[in-house]
């Protein structure tokens, strides 16, 4: 079988009992940085008895047979990364595919996860969201990211390398204005994990100084500009469908013209008549 083991994003705390267990047992670890493997065995107190290989970008491809043939033949292959979920911006897709691909099992031991954890903590609302990696490097292209995201209602999560977040930012707040609310999560579980919530335009500011550390930032969703509530009623009805209330979903995509009340007798109104 294949295990596919989030890994702690800092605090060695975070792993689960199923990760030590596996690390202890697995006849095959494929670890992204074999060192940090090692390494945190050692700080969860683990001996790993089974074969460690490498598998990062540069050789991910050139793995693939080998270790697929080794789940074939009846082993069990832990696939660990650095920090966090193989396959989400992290080596294991391929795997995963080619697996699945020669009907050979596949599971997962969950755990820590940047995404999740910095939607969490950034006080933005996000029962909608969506994750985009890493934005593009270039300039041009980044603007075209941020174009993408001008009327995407749900809050976005995206990595960004620090010695980008400023130029980053600064593009954010040429295409999306500097009054949309996001939150930059630095170092998230780490001994100086820190959030800094705000506009774009004062995390803009805040960023020119330079920050440190790993980075993942949330950015609040779209508020949908419309003059009669009708026109946010289906808004609404998939927020409701994700799990919200009624009333705290009228409470959210209320805006300038449109009263919660009045979306929400609104609402009410299109289900009768669709009844």
């Amino acid at each position: 079988m294949l295990i596919l083991a989030a890994t702690p994003m800092g605090d060695v705390g975070d792993a689960s009992q199923r990760l030590r267990d596996a690390l202890a047992t697995a006849d095959v670890v494929a670890a992204e940085d074999t060192r940090r493997t090692k390494h945190l065995a050692s700080g969860l107190g683990v001996t790993i008895t089974g074969k460690v290989v490498s598998f990062y970008d540069q050789v991910e491809t050139a793995r693939l047979p080998g270790l697929v043939d080794a789940v074939r033949d009846g082993k069990s292959v832990l696939l660990v990364t650095d920090a966090g979920m193989p396959s989400v911006s992290d080596p294991g897709y391929r795997l995963v595919a080619a697996c699945v691909d020669a009907d050979l099992p596949v599971t997962c031991l969950p755990g820590p996860s940047a995404v999740t954890t910095a939607l969490a903590l950034s006080g933005l609302p996000v029962e909608r969201f969506c994750f985009d990696g890493f934005p593009p490097r270039k300039q041009g292209q980044r603007s075209k990211f941020f174009e993408s995201l001008k009327s995407e209602s749900r809050a976005c999560v995206f990595f960004e390398a620090p010695h980008r977040l400023a130029a980053c930012l600064a593009d954010a707040v040429a295409v999306l204005g500097p009054d949309r609310r996001a939150a930059v999560c630095r170092e998230l579980t780490k001994t100086y994990e820190e959030v800094k919530r705000g506009t774009l335009g004062e995390l803009a500011a805040w960023a020119e100084d330079g920050v440190r550390g790993e980075i993942t930032v949330v950015l609040a969703g779209a508020v949908a500009v419309a003059s009669e509530p009708e026109d946010l009623i289906d808004d609404v009805e998939q927020l409701v469908a994700s799990g919200m209330r009624l009333k705290d979903a009228c409470a959210q995509l209320a805006v300038d013209g449109v009263s919660k009340r009045e979306l929400y007798e609104a609402v009410l109104a299109s289900r009768v008549a669709g009844v």
